[in-house]
């Protein structure tokens, strides 16, 4: 007899919620990690946090799962699809240098710089003090301010004047949410 093909959606939101209700419409057993009340409804959520890697490899064994979807930036950057293929699983999602295209902005506008691959003149900064010095320093025009890291979509800033601009920096530097991210700042012209 033939079983249903396994299949572990990893992460929480939207985005897996439809893969999910997808999946089961094609005759899979679906579970997520850690899932939500919506994917409850469809599948088994798993209490497994999306960046647990190895508690997510025991439940590929434990659940045998014949392929992983990986959903959420976070564990993608931080190479979950890298080790889960290593250990043999079927994944789907990039790799984590892949994955550093959405992870590092820098990494980003570096990559395309190296092959000249057009894109937005830009400056980098280390430190959000040196990104508000370049910004005082300029003519008063558009910019577009961007955490360096992940910020769960919350990073960018598109603004139409320096005052924006400055307040954006600012925002990056007292927002928690932002700590992590905000290590790295490109400011580049608005399009």
């Amino acid at each position: 007899m033939h079983r249903s093909k396994n299949v572990l959606v990893v992460g929480n939101g939207g985005r897996e919620h439809a893969l999910v209700w997808k999946l089961t419409r094609d005759g899979a057993n679906v579970f997520a990690a850690p899932g939500n009340a919506g994917t409850a409804e469809e599948a088994t959520n798993l209490p497994i946090q999306a960046t647990d890697s190895d508690a997510l490899l025991d439940a590929v064994k434990q659940h045998e799962i014949d392929l992983v979807v990986v959903g959420p930036e976070a564990p993608l950057v931080n190479g979950l699809v890298d080790k889960l293929t290593e250990a043999g699983v079927r994944t789907f999602g990039p790799s984590a240098l892949a994955a550093q295209l959405e992870g590092s902005k820098i990494f980003c506008k570096e990559l395309l710089h190296t092959n000249d691959i057009p894109t937005a003149t830009y400056r980098q900064f280390n430190s959000l003090d040196k990104a508000r010095s370049f910004l005082e320093s300029r003519e008063d025009e558009p910019v577009v301010v961007k955490a360096d890291g992940l910020a769960a979509g919350k990073g960018v800033f598109v603004c139409s004047n320096r005052e924006e601009a400055l307040d954006a920096i600012n925002q990056l530097q007292r927002d928690p949410q932002f700590r992590t991210a905000a290590s790295g700042v490109l400011i580049e012209e608005r399009l």
